[in-house]
């Protein structure tokens, strides 16, 4: 059974809800403001939140903008039901992340509809627990990596930068983005960050088999590449 957060500061709203998706299968847990629902979705980790634009606290956006900010929540698909209608509004919403847009006043079987498509869409899978090209291989949950059959020793975030070029071979990353997936919401980092963790990944591959050193492929006005395709196996 799914459940959902219902994020309203009008009870009569969040009732009328919670009468159409209970008979549809749905678990319901309700918020009235921002602070409560942000405990709700950290501590009751709902599969979907509806949540309302104008709130106590804060507009219901600054909720949405923290859960796709922070790794245990930027997953949690949100539909945004509010009143405001504005084409703006529409648009700012679903690129801070939101997965749907349901102006007030609206249809109870369709908003249900909209919550199923949204969870089938999104529906979780399963993450590799390991990663590899050639003789490197990464194990996420023993946080290993080996090269050649040795062990590579690296830090945190060295290992996080390789985690993210075996998922995503041959695709260029901005330092930008680098920074936002791997540091998220550390102060402070500059750019140059980047370059320095990516520059420790290579010396840790160099040395365990220089053949992989030059994996990760510098793009010249733009950020990296991370490319097997010229592995010799």
């Amino acid at each position: 059974m799914a459940k959902v957060l219902l994020v309203d500061d009008e009870s009569d709203i969040r009732e009328m809800l919670r009468f159409s998706l209970e008979p549809a299968g749905f678990d319901c847990i309700e918020a009235g403001d921002i602070q409560d629902a942000y405990w709700k979705v950290t501590e009751e980790f709902p599969d979907i939140v509806l949540l309302d634009w104008m709130l106590p606290g804060g507009p219901g956006t600054e909720l949405l903008r923290r859960m796709k900010k922070e790794d245990a929540t930027k997953a949690v698909p949100v539909i945004m039901v509010t009143a405001k209608v504005h084409e703006d509004n529409i648009v700012e919403a679903l690129e801070m992340g939101a997965s749907d847009y349901v102006t007030k006043p609206f249809n109870t079987k369709e908003l249900v509809a909209r919550i199923k498509a949204t969870l089938r869409q999104t529906a979780k899978v399963e993450p590799k627990s390991e990663l590899g090209v050639g003789e490197l291989h990464l194990d996420i949950d023993s946080r290993r990596v080996t090269l050649s059959g040795a062990d590579i020793s690296m830090g945190p975030k060295e290992f996080k930068l390789l985690q993210f070029f075996l998922e995503q071979p041959e695709h260029v990353h901005s330092r930008t983005k680098l920074l936002e997936h791997i540091w998220g919401q550390e102060t402070h980092v500059q750019e140059r960050t980047v370059d320095v963790h990516i520059r420790r990944l290579r010396k840790a591959l160099q040395a365990a088999n220089p053949a992989y050193s030059n994996l990760i492929q510098t793009v010249s006005g733009t950020g990296y590449r991370f490319s097997p395709r010229d592995l010799q196996h």
